[in-house]
């Protein structure tokens, strides 16, 4: 008869804690919850999520895997606003301004809204949202479309963008922007997440090419970090300076997602359906992506980061 001991060369152990420093495939029985658990590293996975109402791509986001909000987008410059709570998507109220290629930072109950392309706008517009509607905020100094967001409502950050390649940031206080350093890499479409002091830049249309170059702002000055592994533009970005993920992108559409610990970039699990012009939002170990292209779309994944874990396999 085949045992534990016979496959691993020990016992089951018995304690009445778990092991402070379990090692990868140790198995052990706590009295205490009488339970059985073992210790391993998961791999990184995405799961489909709820689809949008309103099909769109060029959109912003903002907020949390479970709290996330999306607005705007193309075709047509949409106003629509949405609020995912980690399962389904409902209307939220409608932006004043609806244009599309727009970014966005915040939360759900206090998000960002900056530049983005309108027919009928310039495209310097910001606007504030409260969780149930939108409010004119003060206007970019250099107008744009997309471009890249960070930050807070009461401390954005706006950077790069189009038309042509810019390379101007901005640093939002909660009513006006002012200028903040430019980018090394003049650029448009480009990824971006962070804070306004820890901000990161990765990615877009450095024209006439797409870059793979990433930097770092310290609320003052960027400089350069490592590039990422897949070059692309249009990708969807969330988390911090120090851990970031950049999901999808273009041209053509994209599945690649990486992961950045604040000097390189690892490939971890691809996304399930290839995208560009996403809206994104969250952490790198609980990000959202949301419509995108090809389309425009509606559909959702969530991301859920791999690492070690400890589960419970069985009980008393």
């Amino acid at each position: 008869m085949t045992t534990y001991k016979g496959i691993k060369g020990f016992n089951i152990q018995t304690v009445s804690s778990d092991p402070p420093a379990p090692f990868a495939g140790q198995v052990w029985y706590n009295s205490t919850s009488a339970t059985v658990k073992y210790f391993t590293v998961q791999a990184s996975s995405w799961a489909t999520g709820g689809n949008m109402s309103t099909a769109r791509y060029g959109l912003g986001g903002a907020g949390t895997q479970t709290a996330a909000l999306g607005f705007g987008g193309a075709p047509s410059g949409k106003a629509n606003t949405e609020e995912y709570n980690g399962s389904s998507w409902t209307n939220g109220g409608n932006m004043n301004i609806g244009r599309m290629y727009v970014a966005g930072c915040g939360t759900q109950t206090a998000g960002l809204a900056m530049g983005g392309f309108s027919f009928t706008n310039p495209a310097g517009k910001t606007e504030e949202y409260n969780g149930s509607s939108w409010t004119a905020g003060g206007d970019l100094g250099t107008a744009r479309y997309s471009l890249a967001g960070a930050g807070t409502q009461t401390a954005g950050l706006a950077f790069g963008g189009k038309p042509g390649e810019k390379n101007e940031t901005e640093e939002y206080d909660g009513s006006s922007w002012t200028n903040g350093g430019n980018l090394t890499t003049a650029r448009g479409r480009l990824g971006g997440c962070g804070l306004q002091t820890a901000a990161l830049a990765f990615g877009g249309d450095a024209g006439p090419a797409v870059t793979n170059a990433t930097e770092e702002y310290d609320g003052s000055s960027w400089t350069n970090g490592g590039n990422l592994n897949t070059t692309r533009q249009t990708a969807a970005g969330a988390g911090t300076q120090t851990a970031a993920i950049a999901m999808g992108g273009s041209p053509g559409a994209k599945a690649d997602t990486e992961l950045y610990d604040g000097s390189s970039w690892t490939n971890t699990t691809s996304m399930t359906t290839a995208r560009g012009y996403t809206g994104g939002a969250g952490t790198q170990t609980a990000a959202i992506v949301f419509a995108g292209t090809p389309g425009p779309g509606v559909a959702t994944e969530e991301f859920t980061g791999g690492g070690p874990a400890t589960l419970t396999v069985g009980t008393d």
